[in-house]
């Protein structure tokens, strides 16, 4: 699920129109004022603003947006929802509630960014003739690849093929490995920030001669709410199930539709306001199908669970606000937040990634989240960048789409659990699993957020299994031992690697044998060093550490989330063991 809302604190409200007036008078005043002067008047002016309200206490949603402000509400309870800028950004978020506060591991600095440039890492060089190893991890969309997967996995259902003549020597017909999205796939176009005045930005920022930036198409607002009879049409679902959704459409006789987010395998996701409230939420609309039904009312129990587990809301998973029925179709009410960790990388740059202090944050979350799953024993099962989303301020993070979630004792033995490139050597190769798959997707996030590039990929999971050790290193016969599909990517330790033979096209069997990593994690990473101070290198040899435990191949010696709070790139309390 991935939303948009564009919020804006009260005291911003107020201060931005004065000071445009404010602004406007100057100008007005000093035509025949040469440009240099009147720039000079305009940096004046805004250093007078900022500190005219430099000393005033911001409002409660300000502080929302800031964490770290002394005062601050407490986290509501569900009885009485609140938007998630007052009620999901309290100043305590990101430190994991225990009953010993002396075990606590210590919060990552935060931060607030008035712009997705300020998340930005500082762009490495290529050397010349090195080649970025990787696809962008903003161009991919998982959506494609999870429909082949569920393809594959019904084609196999049908033939009832026994566990020990499961192949992908004869695959289906194969997308690209980053298929390019469609037009209908694409999110509405949302409305044009305007170059509002920034009372925060640095100087150079202001450059009232520089080019106009180049303006977004305009979505066209909203109609007035109108709740449709389901009369007016004969079928409210398109060939696949989908709820055709009309901008303006009263949903509930309460939400009024604003924006068309997405869609994914199961659902579709809209933006709406809520007329009781006026506050923004987003719908998540499951397809009009039994199956997706039922599934959808277990990630509600899930849902339910784990908010009943983490009452204040300190723990990083999103808030599911209530459910109802709409025309056939299950609708799921959830706070609404900004913009998925995938668009996050798209609007910082696809080449370079985010800076290790916004990693480090996001992970500690991450790993609160995770803990928490894990002390109510549910599995995320579909952890990746698009399922995590942010604030506005991009200092909050929260775990979303719990439509794969399920209970760990409940654990089906299937090759396509989870999206592909985060997916687990264990699952490919059909072994019992437990949490340690979410940690395997989680370190294969971490790796997409710092250098911007997918870790692992492949269009099958013999390809997937041939990227995983040129990484991390050969599967141990143990694990062979005990998985149900080794047999189809092994002979006699030896790896089948299943080809296209680049004349005829047709998938050839080619024996590897692996022994040492061809291209190993620490390479892969420390490529974006150069330029690196002594304490910025220290902090990416302990990133590299990280996720070096967190992408061990044996899932009995991967890293839990409470000790991955503590490891020293979380916690810089601690030390290396």
């Amino acid at each position: 699920m991935s939303t948009d809302s564009s919020v804006v604190g009260g005291a911003e409200q107020d201060i931005v129109p004065s000071v445009e007036n404010a602004l406007n008078a100057t100008a007005a005043a000093s035509e025949e004022v040469d440009e240099a002067t009147l720039i000079e008047q305009r940096r004046k002016r805004r250093e007078a603003i900022k500190a005219k309200y430099q000393n005033q206490a911001p409002n409660l949603l300000v502080q929302a947006l800031h964490p770290g402000t002394e005062s601050g509400p407490a986290s509501p309870g569900m009885d009485n929802p609140t938007p998630l800028m007052a009620r999901s950004v309290s100043p305590v978020a990101v430190s994991p509630a225990t009953p010993n506060a002396a075990s606590t591991p210590a919060s990552p600095d935060m931060f607030a960014v008035h712009n997705d440039g300020d998340l930005a890492q500082h762009p490495h060089p290529t050397a010349p003739g090195e080649e970025e190893e990787g696809p962008s991890a903003a161009d991919y969309d998982p959506t494609m690849d999870m429909q082949e997967d569920w393809a594959r996995h019904d084609q196999r259902l049908q033939q009832v093929v026994a566990a020990a003549n499961y192949d992908e020597t004869n695959p289906t017909e194969m997308h690209d490995v980053l298929p390019v999205a469609s037009a209908k796939d694409e999110p509405a176009p949302t409305e044009p920030m305007k170059d509002e005045f920034d009372m925060f930005a640095d100087e150079d920022d202001d450059d009232m001669f520089a080019p106009e930036p180049k303006q977004k198409s305009k979505q066209a607002p909203a109609p007035m709410a109108k709740e449709l009879d389901q009369s007016l049409l004969d079928n409210w679902d398109d060939a696949e199930g989908y709820y055709r959704v009309i901008l303006g459409e009263l949903l509930d006789g309460r939400y009024h539709v604003q924006a068309i987010l997405g869609k994914g395998v199961f659902s579709g996701v809209v933006r709406a306001t809520d007329s009781r409230t006026d506050k923004a939420v987003a719908i998540k609309i499951i397809r009009n199908n039994e199956t997706m039904k039922k599934a959808g009312f277990k990630e509600i129990e899930i849902l339910q669970k784990l908010t009943a587990a983490d009452p204040t809301d300190k723990k990083h998973l999103v808030r599911l606000e209530r459910h109802f029925e709409h025309k056939g179709h299950l609708c799921m009410v959830f706070e609404n937040l900004s913009i998925n960790l995938r668009d996050v990388l798209k609007k910082v740059g696809p080449k370079d990634g985010i800076n290790l202090k916004a990693v480090r944050l996001y992970a500690s979350q991450m790993f609160q989240a995770l803990g928490l799953l894990r002390k109510c024993n549910v599995l995320h099962a579909d952890i990746k960048p698009d399922n995590m989303l942010v604030n506005e301020s991009r200092n909050i993070l929260k775990v979303c789409d719990l439509g794969s979630a399920g209970d760990a004792s409940d654990q089906e033995i299937t090759p396509y659990l989870v999206s592909r490139f985060y997916r687990a050597p264990e699952i490919i190769l059909g072994m019992p699993y437990d949490y340690a798959i979410d940690m395997w997707s989680v370190g294969c996030t971490l790796f997409e957020l710092y250098t911007g590039k997918i870790l692992f990929t492949g269009r099958t999971n013999n390809q997937m299994l041939r990227s995983i050790m040129e990484c991390r290193g050969k599967i141990s016969i143990k694990m062979l031992k005990k998985s149900q599909y080794g047999a189809v990517h092994f002979e006699d330790t030896q790896f089948r690697s299943v080809e296209k033979d680049s004349v005829t096209g047709r998938d050839v069997v080619r024996m590897i044998n692996f022994k040492a990593p061809t291209k190993d994690l620490k390479s892969k990473i420390m490529k974006t060093s150069k330029g690196l101070d002594d304490t910025e290198l220290k902090d990416l040899n302990l990133f590299v550490d990280l996720l070096d435990k967190c992408l061990a191949l044996n899932p009995e010696k991967r890293i839990t989330p409470m000790e991955a709070l503590k490891h020293p790139f979380i916690d810089r309390r601690s030390k290396l063991k």
